[in-house]
């Protein structure tokens, strides 16, 4: 056998190999992106009264960003598979592009939050005062009941204290949620009825406790991401390879 004949079956079986593993990569990375989108399109249904804590940022739902997330991994994985089933280089290219700039936002993300950890903290606390106002009036259905199930759920009452909801009624209550044993206007009770653990510290705590499954996704993730930058500028370079050996 001739030694350029070897090198072209030897070139086609490596093609072909990449080609199966971009295109299982790429299809598992779909399903992924249909399954983020399916859930989030499903709170989005059956939980459309609610929304976000923030009042800056009325659309930053669990559902909106499920949505969003989905839908973006879906295009992506589908961009890679279709390049890897045609082999297509600008498809290829396209797919590594927005991995890679999606992979660096993330990593930016991660950097700037550890380095300005106090200021987010800090400005997430006042937001979350300021959408205190907003609670129970016209039009923020979402923001209300997103309150109380966070403070029923976590047992607590208010952002840093209970007494950020004196200044919201301009008066000493709460909202029913905040009671140690849910009733009718419990809210206007004495104090020593009503959750005092600040909401704010106990999510914070709850994010830690789960900190270890936080980071595994992340690494796996980030594992993925990198799979996906190799597995498609790996294909990339053998399709140029090819393409000149048969020139």
């Amino acid at each position: 056998m001739r030694p350029e004949l070897r090198r072209c079956r030897m070139a086609e079986g490596c093609m072909m190999a990449l080609r199966y593993g971009m295109v299982f990569f790429n299809l598992l990375f779909w399903l992924g992106g249909c399954g983020v989108l399916g859930v989030g399109v499903w709170l989005s249904v059956t939980q459309g009264n609610f929304a976000t804590l923030s009042s800056s940022l009325p659309s930053l739902s669990a559902a909106n960003l499920l949505i969003a997330v989905g839908t973006i991994i879906m295009v992506i994985g589908c961009l890679g598979c279709v390049g890897a089933v045609k082999e297509s280089r600008p498809l290829l290219l396209t797919f590594f592009i927005l991995l890679l700039i999606i992979f660096f936002l993330e990593i930016l993300f991660i950097m700037l939050f550890f380095i300005y950890q106090d200021e987010i903290d800090h400005y997430a606390q006042r937001d979350l005062k300021k959408g205190l106002q907003l609670f129970g009036t016209e039009g923020n259905v979402g923001l209300t009941n997103a309150w109380m199930i966070v403070q029923t759920d976590f047992r607590c009452c208010g952002v840093t204290n209970h007494t950020d909801w004196f200044e919201v009624y301009n008066a000493t209550r709460v909202p029913d949620s905040c009671c140690l044993e849910y009733s009718d206007n419990c809210g206007l009770d004495n104090p020593g009825t009503w959750w005092t653990a600040p909401c704010y510290e106990r999510v914070k705590d709850w994010l830690n406790d789960n900190l270890v499954a936080l980071w595994i996704f992340a690494l796996c993730t980030a594992l993925t991401q990198i799979l996906g930058l190799v597995f498609s500028m790996t294909m990339f370079c053998q399709t140029v390879k090819v393409e000149t050996f048969y020139a």
